[in-house]
């Protein structure tokens, strides 16, 4: 390994590490989620309503896909921070690779399941008969470029550990600027419509995975990533499937929870004055406006993943401890930027993405201001998951991040709109958000005082 990482990452002040490892990765958050809300703001202008539930319905099925490449991506560039960190190159490198070859193997086992059973799990996800077509349409293009698009995302992570974070932020701005570029000339131009959205993702998944492919080949910073390292190894898959399954459990469940408030949205909003439609395409639209604000706080926490696990693999706690206040402190202020727009400005941000009925803005209005009512306490339970992923601990990770989803979210989706129609949908989240709050920081409280007792110890061993 190059000398000028290890003292990057071992000896630089934390707050300006951080800021240069953070930055790009937050940019990269942000065109990640404008490349969804632009595809969704054309989709909504030209197709409307019933576009904009379309969606939403892929929406779980996508999640899955980006659960699992998170998993090979942060389970690969965890294991290679912590061999970076212990001084062991020759491990490190396996890790790259294996990570690397997973990412294309997962997207082809998921492409036969997915196009095996592909009408029954748009209609699993909460399609109506009326949406189903735009679904169908958007799902079936987008699901060739899935072998380039997870690729891409796993990559990006190893980049960014590769003390790369930069060009992994190229990468992505490459692939927004394309994607946005040929959304208008696609859907309108060439009158493609929902296809021609789907069709410029793949296009702009292409030149990133190709530009991946590169920086492996020619710029890769560590170590030569050597022919003989592209071979598989299942202690390797196997350390990649530990550190990475956190994130994975929380898509899971993210993806669990989608599908029952998209059916639980269908059935109880078909009972009230909004309909079926309006509120599956209202929170379609709500999602990837608030998967903005977490993108943000998300690349906080991943541009600051490879500097904890180096840290912490050399055992320099105090620094450990420096980056997980550091990024506590700026993913609440983050929040509470999210928690005032959305409380002050839902219709203004509705409208973006197309016109509709009174109805349609009413049923936006309310869900903004009291489904992400403590929005600005959500992003601490990805920080602490993805924390204890990255010291080689997943098992609390898993515990923090199954929390809301499945232990409380989940029963609350079931119960609430029971006795309260499609309002307990509303007040779920809310009180979701309350509750995994109170489990998450009882976790990072403990992990604050295991971290401050480390290091007063690692300062009374005698120096050598």
């Amino acid at each position: 390994m190059k000398e000028n990482i290890r003292e990057q990452w071992g000896t630089k002040p934390i707050g300006k590490l951080i800021i240069a490892f953070a930055i790009p990765a937050i940019v990269s958050g942000i065109m990640g989620a404008m490349y969804n809300i632009v595809d969704q703001i054309f989709i909504g202008r030209s197709i409307g309503l019933l576009g904009n539930a379309a969606t939403n319905v892929v929406f779980p099925i996508m999640t899955i896909c980006i659960g699992i490449s998170f998993m090979i991506g942060l389970g690969g560039s965890a294991n290679f921070s912590l061999k970076l960190g212990s001084g062991d190159e020759h491990n490190a490198a396996y890790f790259v690779t294996n990570a690397l070859m997973m990412s294309i193997g997962m997207s082809i086992v998921l492409l036969v399941l997915m196009f095996s059973f592909f009408e029954p799990l748009l209609i699993l996800c909460g399609s109506t008969q009326n949406v189903l077509p735009y679904a169908s349409d958007y799902l079936r293009v987008t699901l060739y470029g899935l072998p380039l698009f997870m690729f891409s995302f796993a990559s990006s992570h190893i980049i960014r550990a590769d003390g790369s974070p930069r060009f992994a932020m190229g990468i992505l701005i490459t692939g927004t600027l394309i994607n946005t570029s040929l959304d208008p000339i696609l859907i309108f131009t060439f009158d493609m419509g929902i296809a021609g959205a789907a069709w410029a993702s793949v296009t702009s998944q292409l030149f990133t995975a190709l530009m991946s492919v590169y920086y492996f080949r020619y710029k890769f910073k560590s170590f030569p990533l050597m022919r003989d390292a592209f071979t598989v190894h299942l202690r390797v898959i196997k350390r990649i499937l530990i550190l990475g399954i956190t994130p994975l459990n929380a898509f899971i469940a993210m993806m669990i929870v989608q599908i029952v408030l998209n059916n639980g949205l269908i059935h109880y909003g078909g009972s009230s004055k909004y309909g079926s439609d309006i509120p599956l395409a209202v929170v379609g639209i709500v999602t990837k406006v608030n998967f903005l604000f977490f993108s943000i706080a998300l690349g906080i926490i991943q541009g600051s993943q490879p500097i904890i696990g180096y840290n912490y693999g050399a055992k320099n706690y105090d620094r450990v401890l420096q980056a997980l206040t550091l990024i506590m402190k700026s993913i609440f202020i983050i929040g509470l930027i999210a928690f005032s727009a959305f409380q002050l400005f839902p219709r203004e941000l509705t409208s973006i993405f197309g016109s509709g009925s009174p109805e349609y803005y009413e049923f936006a209005e309310r869900y903004f201001k009291i489904y992400l009512f403590l929005i600005f306490l959500v992003a601490f339970q990805p920080c602490s998951s993805n924390y204890f992923s990255a010291i080689g601990k997943p098992i609390y990770g898993v515990i923090i991040s199954l929390s809301r989803q499945i232990f409380i979210l989940l029963p609350l989706l079931y119960f609430l709109p029971k006795y309260f129609g499609i309002d307990g949908i509303l007040y779920a989240g809310p009180t979701a958000d309350f509750c995994s709050a109170v489990i998450t920081f009882s976790f990072l409280t403990r992990e604050i005082l295991r971290l401050r007792r480390l290091k007063s110890e690692n300062c009374s061993l005698p120096k050598s």
